[in-house]
């Protein structure tokens, strides 16, 4: 595992609020205590607003929201793609100036706990990186919104790959990354991708209908529960 994929990995234990010991994360993730500290170093100075301190535990404490008044997703979407060019620019002023636009949208979305933690990504995913998967997202959008089924090959974290059915529930963006929360039909749970490591993606001719325990309520209260 890779340490951007690492710290996507404790962004995700950690928004849920509550208080985790460093050496439930180590071992979680596999790693030395040492590295859980490390790790919580890069994040806060990325911006997330994480309290605690070694020999107590790690907590989020707020996290940001989009607000649809200032902009849609498909707006963001734009703007991070945007962003993304930019920021690969040869033209090192270019470079500072899109680092310096993605601070000041940091710095005016208000917080609300069910979203992301503001300043995530920019230190932590390069833009090349963040912009892979951005051909997806219109098919990915289009079938949350009718519920039609989705066929993907999709890059694990060991590199290996696996095609697989989905039912697509929810995009979330995480500065500068996007996640897909889906059911898995493979593996009969749910799974939340990240959009830039799909390899390919296929539009199934199947819908589907929203059934007890695979529906986007299930996985929160599932989520909130764990």
């Amino acid at each position: 595992m890779t340490r951007s994929d690492r710290l996507f990995d404790l962004i995700q234990v950690l928004r849920d609020g509550r208080l985790h010991r460093a050496q439930d994360l180590a071992e979680r993730l596999g790693v030395s205590i040492r590295t859980i500290y490390r790790d919580m170093d890069t994040l806060v100075a990325s911006g997330i607003p994480i309290q605690g301190e070694r020999g107590l535990g790690y907590m989020a404490t707020a996290a940001i929201t989009l607000p649809p008044l200032n902009l849609t997703m498909t707006e963001l979407e734009a703007l991070h793609l945007g962003m993304a060019v930019v920021g690969e620019a040869a033209d090192a002023e270019l470079q500072a100036a899109a680092r310096s636009l993605s601070a000041k949208i940091d710095a005016v979305l208000p917080e609300d706990r069910q979203a992301p933690p503001t300043g995530f990504g920019f230190a932590v995913y390069p833009f090349a990186d963040a912009a892979k998967g951005f051909d997806h997202m219109p098919a990915i959008r289009g079938a949350i919104r009718v519920r039609q089924k989705l066929e993907i090959t999709y890059r694990e974290l060991d590199e290996t790959r696996s095609t697989r059915v989905i039912r697509p529930l929810q995009l979330e963006y995480w500065g500068r990354v996007w996640t897909a929360t889906c059911w898995c039909e493979a593996c009969e749970e749910f799974r939340v991708f990240r959009v830039d490591r799909i390899e390919a993606l296929t539009v199934l001719p199947a819908l589907f209908l929203e059934e007890d325990g695979k529906t986007l309520s299930d996985y929160v209260a599932a989520r909130d529960a764990g």
